[in-house]
């Protein structure tokens, strides 16, 4: 069978399953299993595929038809300017994100410190724009550490990362003139509303800290003014209903709020506070 036969039946069978992107996913996985980036799989698009190609589409496929998100079938997903690799450990990195990578990129910094980095797409991005720098990474899930440091090895960047395995700021030393994190703060309500995709397949602490959704900024405000240089930036990555109320808890603890940063659909995204270069006498 030739590629493009298997790529039109592969599209209307993720179409007949209900899935949202059908064509764009029948193609990624297409070439995952061709072998090939996705940007040239019409490069080989008439090219026969193999029986072994074929079986190993018929599986992707199946697996998607199941809801289980591309970037776990493929094992990678491109973030900013590199590709990370993605397991069931770790969140999909999401487009969004990339805001909070742009707005911790506007100012100059030499230490940085990222709170739950999951794949650590968004240090690693950073340590990879500003080759003078490093930064430390932590996070509660030992296996998501894991795929972090092989990103790290693998952009060549291990040298200027230190990953901790910890809750937030535990065993993580000195002072940084960067804090960034995207946490979880998805309330307990809104999961049974995630698309399966989400709900079904990426790891739940990693979506949600219970409750009303916040627990994992109050945790950042209590901590962050004492692990930031003065004149330092703290940068939050925050849910659409969300900036007032963390925008409230960062003043409680002596930041000041300089800016809620909308994200490409007009909603809020991030938040971003500073403190203040001297401390009132």
């Amino acid at each position: 069978m030739k590629a493009q036969i298997a790529l039109m039946l592969g599209t209307r069978q993720l179409e007949g399953a209900g899935i949202e992107g059908a064509s764009t996913d029948a193609r990624r996985l297409l070439a995952h299993a061709m072998g090939l980036p996705a940007e040239r799989l019409y490069l080989s698009i008439h090219d026969e595929l193999s029986e072994e190609r074929h079986k190993a589409y018929l599986k992707y496929l199946a697996m998607r038809e199941s809801r289980q998100p591309v970037a776990q079938i493929t094992g990678h997903r491109a973030f900013w300017k590199h590709e990370f690799r993605v397991t069931r450990d770790t969140l999909d990195p999401r487009p969004e994100t990339e805001l909070l990578v742009e707005v911790a990129l506007e100012e100059p910094f030499t230490r940085v410190l990222d709170l739950g980095t999951g794949t650590g797409c968004v240090l690693l991005s950073l340590l990879a724009e500003r080759p003078e720098t490093t930064g430390v990474a932590t996070d509660i899930s030992e296996a998501a550490l894991k795929v972090a440091q092989e990103n790290a090895e693998r952009l060549s960047l291990h040298e200027r990362a230190q990953f901790i395995h910890g809750d937030w700021f535990h065993g993580v030393e000195g002072r940084f003139d960067l804090i960034v994190s995207n946490p979880p703060y998805i309330t307990e309500e809104e999961m049974a509303q995630l698309s399966p995709e989400v709900r079904d397949w990426e790891p739940h602490e990693a979506l949600t800290p219970g409750g009303d959704g916040l627990g994992a900024y109050r945790a950042i405000a209590f901590g962050a003014f004492a692990r930031l240089k003065p004149g330092g930036r703290l940068a939050l990555e925050i849910g659409p209903t969300q900036a007032a109320a963390v925008s409230a808890m960062l003043s409680a603890q002596g930041f000041e709020v300089r800016e809620v940063r909308p994200d490409l659909g007009c909603r809020d995204r991030v938040v971003l506070a500073h403190r203040p270069a001297a401390t009132p006498a």
